[in-house]
């Protein structure tokens, strides 16, 4: 084969490549504009929002984890609830809003076509920034 040809295979396979990749970039930011175009999801203090998506498996920012408990995230969110006892009945109305805003993103998500699946996947980014944001206003 000669060296014209190769040259023109391996475009042709790397424009389909970088193709796909771009297909899945744009799949990503529609289905985080869906998700900022809802009301309740968008008006919650942690945005939800896809990361990637694999097949058909959305993969989406959790605050939750095995790690990772509600109260920690509740707290995260809403420091003023840490001096709240754990019975409470804001973290009861706090865990249930959580719940709420997380599963309605996921069922935005997974009504969008092509999606079967959402994976959550623990906002370790979003932590680290938190925490960062907490040390600068405590040194104030």
């Amino acid at each position: 084969m000669s060296d014209r040809k190769q040259f023109i295979i391996v475009m042709m396979v790397a424009a389909i490549f970088v193709g796909w990749l771009g297909w899945r970039g744009f799949e990503v930011i529609s289905l985080n504009q869906a998700l900022k175009a809802d009301n309740m999801v968008a008006n919650y203090p942690y945005q939800h929002r896809v990361l990637r998506v694999e097949g058909s498996t959305a993969i989406m920012s959790s605050l939750r984890s095995h790690e990772t408990s509600t109260h920690e995230a509740l707290s995260t969110i809403f420091p003023s609830m840490r001096n709240l006892g754990d019975n409470h009945r804001d973290w009861q109305r706090a865990e249930r809003e959580l719940a709420q805003v997380q599963a309605r993103a996921g069922d935005i998500v997974l009504s969008a076509s092509g999606v079967d699946r959402v994976r959550w996947e623990l906002d370790e980014n979003w932590y680290h920034l938190a925490q960062m944001q907490a040390q600068q206003s405590s040194r104030r």
